[in-house]
């Protein structure tokens, strides 16, 4: 116990639901002087300049609210933007963050944290593809290079519990090597980590264990939002992977470039709003993966999740008719394929 004291509990179940904390990277100075997207809202300070080291979906989110907020925002990328999203789409996203002038850093990888005389920080750091060396001054440095499971406090050992690196390994019903010992959320190996997939995931188990269900977590089709200035959502399949999964030749892409109305009267940019949908070429088309860049990208993305998790194809989803005018719609309006060589770009204001 916190108090020094030692308690033992039995239990004819256990649940380990611990999740994870951001890592740190393994440099000079990090721990010392960073900080994490835990620390950024109780900051006892303006953040000011910030280098945020990790171009994850948390990354980019941190760095597009505090250039919303008026402070320079540079991303250290030691590979690519958004590694397990879709390319295409990370690219379109990158490059609108560019627009609204956040600063990025590519293949790039940090040596060392180094405070100032000022109360400032340097960092140093490696170009990996041509060796070249760098280094700036921050007020804040800021990592989001993922996040570590919280198993080493556990004894996990002492159970026989298996465990993968820094997770636990679980069944598709979220029951360890252990009979009786069960694991949900951020701490299973090979799962999506998202605080709903650990909700919903949790409530089921416990409906199995206590209520005489038995119906189980579906890992497949969660849908996600990348929260950045643009914001970017997605259900289903990556094009990378449907292509690499079915063959280009199994495989329609439908895809188009839009202008979402609210855009017009602030002259907001419409360069980088795109969606696409990812289907079967034979049958029906089923749908396989839809992706969207846009405005309110979870609100438009959530009533289509249930319908992918359905069985949603392409004639389907053709033969609805949108609402008018929201960018919602734009996905019952995709007629042009990549296959074609047409261009997506709308002629009129209204796509």
């Amino acid at each position: 116990m916190k108090n020094g004291t030692e308690r033992s509990i039995t239990a004819q179940n256990i649940l380990i639901a611990v999740g994870g904390r951001p890592r740190y990277s393994p440099i000079p100075g990090a721990v010392e002087y960073g900080i994490t997207s835990d620390d950024i809202f109780s900051l006892g300070r303006e953040p000011g300049k910030t280098l945020i080291v990790g171009a994850g979906y948390i990354g980019l989110e941190c760095a597009g609210f505090l250039k919303g907020l008026g402070y320079d925002a540079t991303v250290m990328v030691r590979s690519v933007v958004l590694r397990e999203f879709d390319q295409q789409m990370a690219e379109i996203i990158k490059d609108s963050m560019v627009e609204r002038g956040i600063k990025f850093l590519f293949t790039t990888l940090p040596n060392s944290v180094e405070k100032q005389s000022d109360g400032r920080f340097q960092v140093k750091w490696t170009n990996s593809k041509t060796g070249e060396e760098g280094s700036d001054i921050f007020d804040t440095v800021l990592f989001a290079i993922g996040r570590k499971g919280l198993v080493d406090d556990l004894n996990l050992d002492a159970a026989g519990v298996e465990v993968k690196n820094d997770k636990i390994v679980a069944s598709e019903s979220e029951q360890t090597n252990i009979p009786h010992i069960y694991a949900v959320g951020d701490i299973l190996h090979g799962k999506p980590e998202l605080t709903p997939v650990a909700i919903h995931a949790g409530r089921l188990l416990a409906r199995r264990l206590f209520s005489g269900s038995t119906q189980f977590m579906d890992y497949t089709n969660v849908a996600t939002t990348v929260f950045t200035p643009l914001e970017y959502s997605c259900v289903g399949l990556s094009e990378e992977v449907a292509l690499q999964k079915y063959g280009e030749e199994n495989i329609e892409v439908f895809h188009g470039f839009y202008k979402p109305t609210e855009f017009f009267i602030p002259q907001k940019s419409v360069r980088y709003c795109y969606l696409k949908a990812i289907a079967e070429r034979s049958g029906d088309q089923k749908v396989l993966g839809l992706h969207y860049v846009g405005p309110v990208a979870g609100e438009v993305m959530q009533g289509f999740a249930a319908a992918v998790k359905a069985g949603l194809t392409m004639k389907i989803l053709l033969n609805t008719v949108g609402i008018h005018p929201t960018t919602a719609e734009e996905f019952t309006r995709l007629s042009i394929t990549k296959r074609s060589g047409l261009d997506p770009t709308p002629a009129t204001c209204c796509s």
